[in-house]
């Protein structure tokens, strides 16, 4: 193999072999969405995504989450579940796992060899519009040949963005599944709700049923539309969802034992309530729950609900309102949450206000397509924050600094103060030291590559204060 490196992992030689093609998850830009490479690539794998059953995941938020409970739920069912989520935190293995767990090394390379081995002996000239492959359609091809090395009989597929132009779009599903929409990505998406609607409802395909969480009105018509042009069986999550109760976890000196409590009470398809802890925390993910819960009831329909019950409470995902402990003050606590559209935002204020009763400190930073005005409202006029640190979101994504310190500036009040610093990992640093310090909790939000980046911190924060002990 080319360019393969085989003293390191399978997943370590993908990322640099993946790093000479088109990376639009880095630069992004309008009119990169196409379906027919990645046709061409899965017809010359023997379409491995046709080796197992699989569900389709497409929304503006929380479907991340939905996925990984719902491969959890099915994990518990069936004994695997495949499961394909992007972004990631620190390693691109985070992406395509056994529901959360990492295969075994051997699959990894086995997919890995075949890939870079076809892919390398296509000539250029073969190509639809001798266009080149790019990095998502080789990531989300290599999702599926590690599922189907690894014999799996179903996996969860969340899209990338979008949903109908999306390289996930290639596989017919036994359940299609729509969380919630708003708007994002307008200059690819669209820059209404119903253009945004028609773009994620474009993964529902023939006769194969929806399931579709919370939305406005305008999504619901697009969407209904869409489920009625297709034949599509559709089930909105209001009509089977009685009542949601959850309690949040209260703060203490072992929080890490402590998940939010939910019941989730069902008026069809359910003999009783769900009741489960979960490690994933807020309002959204107990909505997440419920929207996982009533798939798995279409999908399976003799599934118990302790099955449910136990694949809820172990799923978990990092950088979704997950809780650490500030190195430097072991009374304190250090929030990763990678919200980044207002209405995530605002669900991720609720969570932090109802589990944080001090003042706090705030690290934010976003994509320069991101509403920072209406975000730095929300930030500023919850009254949870003493002082913000505003940086960039890491190398990766393009941001505009100027625009985020000029929404802050707008809306700051005398109670609230802020520092801005393109160095991230410098920004990150100081904010940990200081909140540690000013005997603050911390909340660092605004983009998955900003948590990224703050594991990093972390992580060498972590290793200097270990080699100090030692």
């Amino acid at each position: 193999m080319s360019r393969i490196n085989l003293e390191k992992s399978a997943i370590e030689c993908l990322e640099e072999w993946l790093d000479s093609y088109l990376n639009f998850e880095r630069t992004p830009k309008k009119g990169i969405f196409w379906l027919d490479t990645i046709k061409f690539l899965c017809n010359r794998f023997n379409n491995p995504e046709k080796s197992y059953k699989s569900v389709h995941i497409a929304g503006s938020k929380g479907k991340g989450s939905v996925s990984t409970m719902l491969s959890s739920i099915i994990k518990e069912y069936v004994g695997s579940c495949g499961l394909y989520t992007s972004p990631h935190i620190l390693s691109l293995s985070e992406r395509i796992t056994n529901a959360q767990n990492p295969f075994d090394e051997k699959i990894y390379e086995e997919a890995l060899k075949e890939l870079v081995y076809k892919v390398e002996s296509i000539i250029p000239e073969q190509l639809p519009n001798k266009r080149e492959i790019t990095w998502f359609e080789l990531i989300t091809l290599y999702g599926f040949l590690c599922f189907r090395k690894a014999n799996l009989s179903w996996a969860v597929f969340e899209t990338g963005l979008g949903g109908r132009l999306d390289s996930t779009n290639i596989l017919t599903p036994e359940l299609s599944v729509i969380t919630p929409i708003e708007l994002e990505h307008t200059e690819f998406l669209g820059d209404t709700i119903e253009k945004i609607a028609f773009e994620k409802a474009g993964i529902i395909k023939d006769s194969v049923p929806v399931c579709v969480s919370f939305q406005s009105e305008a999504a619901k018509k697009v969407l209904e539309a869409k489920a009625k042009e297709t034949n599509s069986a559709i089930y909105f999550i209001e009509d089977y969802l009685s009542k949601i109760e959850y309690l949040y976890p209260k703060i203490n000196e072992s929080f890490d034992s402590n998940k939010m409590e939910i019941q989730l009470t069902f008026n069809k398809f359910f003999s009783r309530p769900i009741k489960a802890k979960l490690a994933l925390i807020g309002k959204i993910q107990a909505e997440n729950a419920a929207l996982a819960a009533l798939c798995a009831k279409i999908l399976f329909k003799d599934i118990s609900e302790e099955i449910i019950e136990k694949g809820l409470e172990n799923a978990f995902l990092p950088g979704r309102f997950e809780i650490l402990e500030n190195p430097y003050n072991s009374g304190k606590k250090i929030v990763l949450d990678g919200a980044h559209t207002v209405n995530s935002i605002f669900g991720t204020i609720d969570s932090f206000g109802k589990i944080f009763q001090d003042k706090s400190n705030l690290v934010f930073a976003a994509a320069a397509d991101k509403n920072v005005q209406h975000i730095a409202k929300e930030l500023i006029e919850c009254q949870l924050f003493e002082k913000a640190y505003l940086t960039k979101p890491g190398s990766v994504k393009q941001s505009d600094l100027s625009l985020v310190k000029e929404a802050f500036q707008e809306k700051a009040t005398n109670q609230f103060s802020f520092v801005t610093d393109e160095d991230y990992g410098k920004i990150l640093e100081s904010a940990i030291l200081e909140s540690g310090k000013e005997n603050r909790h911390l909340l660092i939000t605004g983009s998955f590559y900003l948590i990224a980046e703050a594991k990093k911190v972390l992580c060498a924060i972590s290793s200097k204060n270990s080699s100090d002990n030692e």
